[in-house]
């Protein structure tokens, strides 16, 4: 499948030197990568940029997945005018304390390529999430709703780099509602029960895992353009879809849409529309649900992967597009549907839009018959399975609440001892 083999495709970074001799044949190398199906990065400045940045930009308008990313060249600090950032803009190019400086205005570019400021830049968060991190490193240690079987090389990551202590306690949900019958029911006071079971018998009629679930959250806000690609996409797939339509999803004055769309899926019967609140862990825990298309939120992503859920990954903003990497570069047990724009839930761009076909596309290798299908279902299934065996008594998640809870105990005993000491 063409879009299961994009999600192993080779990322490959240049860096030229910035004179025409090096510059030139290395672009030249990295659009011939780009042509060849590489994913190709030149990392460059802004000067330098623009002496090749029409060839890029008609590459990429071509198909290729190719690009630019521009650091600040630091011309003031070594004394050069603003824009002098290659050898070949030195009037005098044979003048040693010219080329001095751009010499060292290249070994200070050091720093932000290996950081990697151009990724990891600073915005209006930066201020928000800078005291939760310093926080957290003066803390005596993390509760993670995660499990080690899930992110085993994470936890040790963490533990060698934060250098505190942490415990793995996931996924919470199916623990704390395990064997619970009113689980379909969760965070919601006022239980439908003639709706419910309408649900349940649609979800009853369809064959084992044939249906597909789409929610995208309970804060994501879709335009009503997008809600249309996804209605179309969802028909077009051919395959059993439940939709979960947010209240504010719906504009009133197009809400007709929605509704003739409603009717028509009914009188076929592929499809089923839930307004506003859905019983979710009913849902996924049903053995007609075969996936699951989600926003990549954590709370459903651990809920689906806990029984055994393939997804199709739509991101939105925040950590999502991190824990899609997971799904799908990682475990690989998820499709990505191609959302790139990382916003608020309430400022998603005309441009940004998901197209039906890419939807369509997206359930067909999610729930197809293909091999790259059967052998994604079944590692998702063995994530579901690994999930229920961390939280029985023996699991790592139970034995590391255990241990958190006798060591926390612990802990207030000796200080209790240390105060009647003073």
């Amino acid at each position: 499948m063409d879009s299961q083999q994009s999600n192993n495709q080779l990322h490959v970074v240049f860096l030229p030197y910035p004179t025409p001799g090096h510059m030139i044949p290395m672009v030249d190398t990295a659009r011939l990568f780009a042509k060849h199906g590489v994913n190709v990065t030149i990392i460059t400045t802004h000067a330098n940029a623009s002496t090749f940045q029409e060839s890029i930009d008609s590459d990429f308008n071509s198909g290729y997945s190719i690009k630019t990313q521009l650091i600040q060249f630091p011309s003031s600090q070594v004394g050069l005018p603003d824009g002098i950032e290659n050898v070949k803009d030195v009037k005098d190019g044979t003048s040693p304390e010219m080329l001095g400086k751009i010499s060292h205005g290249m070994l200070m570019l050091r720093d932000p390529i290996e950081l990697r400021d151009w990724v990891r830049t600073t915005n209006a968060a930066t201020a928000y999430f800078e005291p939760i991190f310093e926080s957290e490193a003066r803390s005596y240690g993390t509760i993670c709703n995660s499990f080690h079987e899930l992110e085993s090389d994470y936890e040790k990551v963490s533990k060698t780099t934060m250098g505190i202590k942490s415990w793995s306690v996931g996924p919470v949900s199916t623990w704390a509602n395990k064997g619970d019958e009113r689980k379909g029911n969760r965070g919601h006071v006022e239980k439908n029960v003639e709706k419910e079971r309408e649900l349940l018998n649609w979800l009853n009629s369809k064959q084992n895992e044939s249906v597909l679930y789409v929610s995208f959250g309970s804060l994501t806000k879709l335009f009503h353009a997008q809600l249309v690609e996804i209605a179309h996409g969802l028909e077009k797939s051919g395959h059993n879809f439940i939709w979960v339509v947010r209240k504010n999803d719906r504009d009133e004055n197009e809400e007709g849409f929605l509704q003739d769309f409603e009717e028509r899926v009914k009188e076929s019967n592929k499809g089923y529309i839930i307004w506003n609140w859905a019983p979710q862990l009913l849902i996924l825990d049903h053995p007609a649900t075969g996936g699951i298309v989600t926003h990549c939120g954590w709370n459903s992503t651990l809920e689906s992967i806990s029984v055994g859920l393939p997804m199709i990954t739509w991101p939105m903003f925040a950590e999502q597009f991190y824990n899609e990497r997971l799904l799908v570069d990682v475990l690989k047990i998820g499709v990505p549907v191609g959302a790139k724009e990382n916003k608020l839930w309430n400022s998603f761009t005309v441009e940004a839009m998901v197209r039906r076909e890419e939807i369509a596309k997206a359930a067909e290798i999610l729930l197809g018959n293909g091999q790259d299908s059967k052998e994604m279902r079944t590692r998702a299934k063995k994530f579901g399975d690994a999930a229920k065996r961390t939280i029985e008594e023996g699991g790592h998640s139970y034995n590391n609440l255990v241990q958190l809870i006798d060591e926390l105990k612990s802990l207030k005993k000796s200080k209790a001892l240390g105060e009647k000491a003073d």
